[in-house]
């Protein structure tokens, strides 16, 4: 619930935002490129839509290469969705890997505000098994 809620809108921000002033793509291109209404790409820029976890996301150096590489992508124009996934889900690994979605479970799910270690930890040594594989 929370990747989809606050996590997924944070990326797209990122995203949205590094299309329209990097590659100088006008909204109405960046919705039709990411398959979203005009209306989410302006929530998107207004911060209605994603504006939560945003401050979340930019903490990471990692996350933020994925997001300027999925942007890359969508800006050419060449990469197939399916790799467009793979790499949003690289990144809500990564954010997960790295801990930074702990503190929005912590205030969606105050139950869990005594517990000092979130399971998210485990997504760091889950994303180091499998580059060891």
């Amino acid at each position: 619930m929370i990747v989809v809620k606050y996590i997924l809108p944070a990326l797209r921000v990122a995203i949205t935002r590094e299309l329209v002033q990097k590659y100088g793509l006008k909204k109405t291109d960046v919705a039709e490129k990411m398959d979203v209404t005009p209306a989410a790409i302006t929530q998107y820029f207004k911060g209605s839509r994603g504006d939560v976890a945003s401050s979340v996301i930019k903490r990471s150096s990692k996350v933020m290469e994925l997001v300027s590489d999925i942007t890359f992508d969508i800006a050419l124009g060449e990469s197939p969705p399916d790799l467009q996934l793979l790499k949003m889900c690289r990144a809500c690994r990564q954010i997960r890997a790295e801990g930074l979605i702990c503190d929005l479970h912590k205030e969606s799910m105050p139950s869990l505000n005594w517990v000092e270690t979130c399971t998210c930890s485990l997504g760091l040594v889950e994303l180091n098994k499998e580059q060891l594989e």
